[in-house]
């Protein structure tokens, strides 16, 4: 497994991460298993964003015996309130909470303390400018965590952490369908040349990804396979399919990335996302997919390009959508996806049906349709 640096942290973690959002899933020796399994194959990062002791104990099981061996992120500010998630701010429950996880781990510290999930200003400015941010500080600079990060699907948010200056790493959402600018030709100037490659993505997001290059803000990457819907031709927005292998190789290639953390089920998942340590550079070639993709694909997907506003009740319909997608490739809404489509403020229930929006959809999309839906299947 080759080991990359995480930016300005200097650790070195490896190319493929473990995400572990499905650990709950699964009886506790099950998933124990699992997190030593990716250990014997050389993953040695690990997401804990979630609040629930299961989850949780499960990790600290998991890495007993090797803390030493694995980088942790573990996030202030996701909590667990009468046995639901929560994000919050509220300090009440953000420190016992933190403190928790810092116990069921192990070892007395967390690697990275991960400010959870801002996707706002006004999240921003309620960490940031709040006790929250001073117990953040605090816990490093007493060594609790060794250094600070910050998750967030939001590419302005993320420049705002770059530009921070204290905060050290991101963890940020990643993939073809994320980064894509809205077709205006074809896709003949992707190719094997990265920085041809890269002038495919949207501006905002390249621009991201070189500032923490520049500024040596490591990034780790979340949703790295769109919720698996990149790996079938039928719900993939390129209308072709792509393998974990063109996907993770796609993240790396960004700047600043340092590690893919994908979620497990199996050891033979494990076995699949590690086996891109050994891929040859055709299996791992991404831009051939993009580019042999039929341009009728993009009809009626949503790419998130953002045309679609202004919105006159203020709906974020790109990001209405995103969840909705992700929501979609899943038996049930996780509750953390649903908490975090509900922290959007305007949800799709809003939607007073204008259509002005899809007027401006390069795409054609139904987007009254979809916040339909949205709404039906978020129940708000």
């Amino acid at each position: 497994m080759k080991l990359r640096r995480l930016g300005k942290t200097d650790l070195l973690v490896s190319e493929v991460g473990f995400g572990g959002e499905w650990l709950q899933r699964h009886e506790e020796d099950e998933a124990v298993a699992l997190i030593r399994h990716a250990q014997e194959q050389g993953i040695n990062i690990i997401d804990c964003w979630m609040p629930d002791p299961k989850s949780r104990d499960i990790i600290g099981r998991g890495i007993a015996g090797s803390r030493d061996k694995w980088v942790v992120q573990g996030h202030i500010g996701s909590t667990w309130q009468g046995g639901q998630y929560v994000r919050t701010r509220d300090m009440a429950f953000v420190k016992p909470a933190f403190e928790d996880l810092v116990e069921r781990i192990g070892g007395g510290y967390i690697d990275l303390g991960m400010i959870h999930y801002v996707d706002d200003m006004e999240d921003w400015n309620a960490c940031m400018n709040t006790a929250f941010i001073d117990y953040v500080r605090r816990l490093h600079a007493d060594g609790v965590i060794r250094h600070i990060g910050l998750s967030t699907h939001n590419h302005r948010i993320a420049r705002m952490a770059a530009e921070s200056g204290f905060i050290e790493m991101i963890l940020f959402s990643v993939n073809p369908a994320f980064d894509m600018k809205p077709v205006d030709g074809d896709f003949s100037s992707l190719n094997n040349d990265y920085a041809r490659a890269l002038s495919g993505i949207d501006p905002e997001r390249a621009a991201l990804y070189l500032l923490c290059e520049e500024r040596d803000v490591g990034i780790t990457v979340m949703k790295g396979f769109f919720g698996g819907a990149l790996f079938d031709a039928g719900r993939s927005p390129f209308g072709v399919a792509f393998t974990p292998a063109q996907c993770i190789h796609y993240a790396l290639t960004r700047p600043a990335v340092a590690s893919v953390l994908c979620g497990y089920d199996t050891m033979a998942q494990i076995d699949a996302a590690v086996a891109y340590e050994t891929a040859s550079g055709e299996e791992r070639d991404y831009a051939s997919v993009i580019a042999s993709a039929p341009l009728h694909a993009y009809r009626g997907q949503c790419t998130y390009c953002g045309h679609c506003k202004p919105c006159p009740m203020d709906i974020d319909i790109a990001m209405v959508n995103k969840f909705y997608d992700l929501a979609v490739q899943q038996p049930a809404v996780p509750e953390s996806l649903r908490a975090h489509y509900q922290a959007l403020g305007h949800t799709a229930a809003d939607c007073v049906g204008c259509q002005s929006c899809e007027a401006r959809c390069p795409f054609g999309v139904k987007i009254a349709e979809r916040m339909q839906k949205a709404a039906d299947l978020f129940g708000c």
